[in-house]
């Protein structure tokens, strides 16, 4: 017989034990958890990293397309415009550049190719951008065809101060001081550019005439307010970018469609030569490609980090138009050239 003692001696000595068993079994348990915990987030940092590799690549292509296809279209509708019997068709130009660009559209929102969910909008409510998108594009078309390359790209460099000026004078919007100068310096600077392309010698490159500065300049303002406008309409349809162009797209291009007759002389088709067609094929094509890659990239960065791309991309145009100029280029182009975009990257 045990005394009462000594059982409960025993008794804690298999207490102990089974304690001591429980607890290795339990931390064994909490080791394979910590084990599995970080098994599961070095596959979430593999597979974020995985998602990440497509998305930066999806970038780098979209940016990439942006940009050779904007260098492209420039150049490619100079030529088509350098024809006197296509250089009064800008209604019809425009119109075509709006239907494959709709077109396109609607065939990347369907579902087999996903890229978007198409949403109507009503053209009561979308009439003013519709106008401003149609008279934006036409408006830049004439400027092309009665002025220099170099002198085109670098107004456009002007819609970002009208822009500026525009939020201010709408909706108050403040602006930033240090952005000031950089804003003066690239208009000064496209202002001598513009003096020495409308007033120069005759043995340098006179391209721009009177008809391309007052397009070139209007369609500046147009662009603006067309800017101006885009984000707050946006929210109010609660669209995104590729939504709100499906619905303008093709709307601009009929409209466009009924005013060939007024405002377009028709073409003589004879004696064009089979570049033309060519480059009229490929211009709908960069048309399009401009569009749906300047939204993409857009949605991926956001509108101030993309302005990147648009340095990029005049920084292009201004080298291979003045490389590929067959007439000389006068000092104080070349002055204003470097004086505009230093403004441009300050």
């Amino acid at each position: 017989m045990f005394t009462f003692r000594e059982l409960r001696s025993k008794l804690k000595v298999v207490e102990g034990w089974s304690r001591d068993y429980f607890r290795s079994d339990t931390e064994e348990l909490s080791l394979l958890e910590k084990v599995d915990d970080s098994a599961s987030q070095s596959l979430e940092y593999l597979s974020d990293d995985e998602d990440r590799a497509p998305g930066k690549l999806r970038l780098v292509l979209c940016v990439t397309t942006n940009i050779v296809s904007t260098v492209s279209i420039v150049f490619t509708n100079k030529y088509i415009f350098s024809n006197e019997t296509l250089r009064n068709c800008q209604m019809a130009f425009a119109s075509y550049h709006f239907f494959i660009t709709a077109l396109t559209l609607w065939v990347i929102s369907r579902p087999f190719c996903g890229a978007f969910v198409a949403k109507s909008v009503s053209v009561r409510r979308n009439i003013h951008l519709i106008v401003l998108t149609c008279a934006q594009v036409v408006l830049q078309n004439i400027s092309l065809a009665n002025s220099s390359i170099i002198f085109h790209q670098l107004v456009r460099l002007l819609l970002t101060p009208v822009t500026a000026l525009l939020g201010f004078l709408l909706y108050r919007s403040a602006i930033p001081k240090a952005a000031i100068l950089p804003m003066i310096i690239l208009c000064g600077g496209v202002g001598i550019v513009f003096w020495s392309d409308s007033y120069s010698a005759p043995n340098t490159a006179v391209e721009t005439s009177s008809k391309g500065v007052i397009c070139a300049f209007t369609g500046v303002i147009v662009s603006a307010f067309y800017t101006s406008l885009v984000g707050r309409y946006q929210k109010k349809l609660q669209v995104n970018s590729m939504q709100l162009l499906l619905n303008q797209a093709p709307m601009s291009a009929s409209l466009l469609l009924f005013m060939i007759p007024i405002l377009d002389t028709p073409p003589t088709t004879t004696g064009l030569s089979p570049s033309l067609y060519v480059a009229i094929i490929a211009s709908g094509f960069f048309a399009c490609l401009v569009n749906v890659s300047q939204f993409a990239v857009i949605d991926a960065v956001g509108p101030v980090s993309s302005t990147v791309t648009g340095h990029l991309k005049t920084c292009t145009i201004v080298g291979l138009g003045w490389f590929l100029s067959d007439h000389s280029i006068s000092k104080h182009s070349i002055a204003g050239m470097l004086i505009t975009l230093l403004g441009m990257c300050l």
